[in-house]
């Protein structure tokens, strides 16, 4: 299955849910007040969220007015547009880094490990050196399935024991990956939402420690968020973005929700681009964002 048509069936039920509806509608409707109202209570229903909602048609406004559309046809084009611009990063991730060290954060049932290891086979898949570090030494059982994951995809792991300072196993990860040559470090953290200083703290730490370990390393902060919970998941990221300095967002289950129009809120939520979302449960179902692809996807009308 090619790129667009997995991100396709991975937004199926969000099209079929809403989407769809919403093509439909505007394509067969002329452009009145009524199809903006109709219009910003099916984006609700998306769970854009109702500011984001009023946000979009009041653009869609504007850019009928501007360009002195006609037809719901070319109002939909307009509306395709406002999104992907919405979606669209202020910069792109520093892979340029000897290595760049990716840090995962995220609370935990969130697909967290599982995006660690598909990441490490979408940038195996490249041609990238790619190293893991077991960096949530506080759940148990994460590190042996952070190393089941590594023998899966193929790539080497450090790992200390349970309980061990996340901060001494990212070390000593960015030490050796120094020395291997290797391009990427992939670093779980553990989740603790509910313990902000902790989490600013320990981050910070994992921080100051990269730079000591390896001056030239590059360094981003990813963190995963549940489509399934679509807003709940955007309200609760709030503080965790905050304490964690993130500098983009993963996310996952975009499949298994009908409500995939959180996607379009986030970055204007939270300010950090989307950076990967998850479609399915193989390893290679965690794709890098595209915001062009993205919305096509969700406005496919299929035949």
């Amino acid at each position: 299955m090619g790129f667009f048509d997995k991100l396709g069936a991975g937004l199926k039920k969000t099209r079929d849910n809403i989407f769809g509806s919403i093509s439909q509608m505007i394509n067969a409707g002329e452009i009145t007040p009524e199809l903006y109202e109709d219009l910003e209570e099916q984006l609700i229903l998306a769970d854009t969220g109702a500011d984001i909602a009023a946000q979009l048609v009041e653009k869609l406004k504007e850019r009928v007015r501007q360009n002195y559309l006609k037809t719901g046809a070319d109002a939909l084009e307009a509306l395709k547009d406002i999104i992907r611009e919405m979606l669209e990063p202020d910069s792109e991730m520093n892979l340029a880094g000897h290595p760049t060290v990716i840090l995962v954060i995220g609370v935990n049932g969130v697909g967290k490990t599982t995006s660690i290891a598909k990441l490490a086979h979408l940038y195996t898949e490249e041609g990238k050196k790619v190293m893991l570090a077991a960096g949530d030494t506080f759940r148990a059982a994460a590190i042996e399935q952070l190393d089941i994951w590594a023998k899966r995809a193929g790539v080497p792991i450090v790992r200390h024991q349970d309980g061990a300072d996340p901060a001494a196993v990212i070390y000593d990860a960015v030490t050796s990956a120094t020395a291997k040559g290797m391009d990427i470090v992939l670093c779980d953290t553990a989740g603790r939402l509910h313990t902000k200083k902790n989490l600013m703290e320990e981050l910070g730490k994992i921080t100051r420690v990269i730079n000591k370990a390896n001056p030239n390393a590059a360094v981003e902060t990813l963190l995963v968020l549940d489509s399934v919970t679509g807003q709940n998941a955007i309200n609760q990221a709030r503080e965790f973005v905050e304490a964690a300095n993130a500098t983009g967002i993963i996310l996952t289950k975009l499949d298994g929700t009908a409500k995939g129009g959180a996607v379009i809120s986030v970055k204007a939520k939270l300010g950090l681009p989307v950076r990967f979302v998850g479609v399915g449960e193989g390893i290679d179902d965690l794709m890098e964002f595209d915001p062009g692809a993205f919305v096509d996807a969700l406005f496919l009308q299929e035949v």
